[in-house]
This record gives C-alpha cells, structure tokens and sequence, in this order.
C-alpha cells in the first residue's frame, strides 16, 4: 500500500443553510492542508463551533461549490445542524445581555 500525504491533511469545509432561501444546506467554501488549519482557528477564536467528522468532510469535499448537498447527505447534515443549532441557544454575542 502507497502512502499518500495528501490523504492525512486536515480538511475543512463550510455549510449554508437558510431555509427562508435554500431548499438544502450549500458548500460555500472547502480546502486542505494549512488553509483548512487557518479557517479552523480563526473560527475557534471568534467562537464558531467546529464539530470534527472526518468522514462527513470526506464527502462534502466532493461537492461542488455553491451546490447542495444531496439527499443522500440529508439526514447526517441535519444532525450536524441540530448539534450546531443547540450551541447557538447557549451563545451569547459579548456585550449582548
């Protein structure tokens, strides 16, 4: 078996979703390497929550930008949000009361 490099960088993709507008969550931006390691640090430090799931960014990574992911992704997608919308109900913005 050849070893790969590429395969062991970290991944990191973003997902839109608003349902006033999409009919499913879109892939807005994907990468690798050291600019996956930059997105994931400037969102730990403004608080966004990251959830790591190798296998899930597996898959998104294959979708085209700005394209919803398929039906097939529904339903481990929705679990995600669900995990990301319940951080959003203990968040408070600094300075917001």
């Amino acid at each position: 078996m050849t070893h790969n490099p590429a395969d062991t960088r970290r991944a990191a993709v973003a997902l839109k979703y608003d349902a006033a507008t999409d009919n499913a969550p879109r892939v807005i931006a994907k990468r690798r390497g050291q600019v996956a390691e930059k997105i994931m640090a400037l969102a730990r430090e403004q608080g966004i929550p990251i959830r790591e799931d190798p296998d899930l960014v597996q898959m998104l990574t294959q979708i085209d930008l700005d394209q919803a992911i398929p039906p097939s992704l529904y339903k481990v997608v929705a679990e995600f949000l669900a995990f990301v919308y319940r951080l959003n109900q203990g968040y408070q913005r600094p300075g917001s009361v």
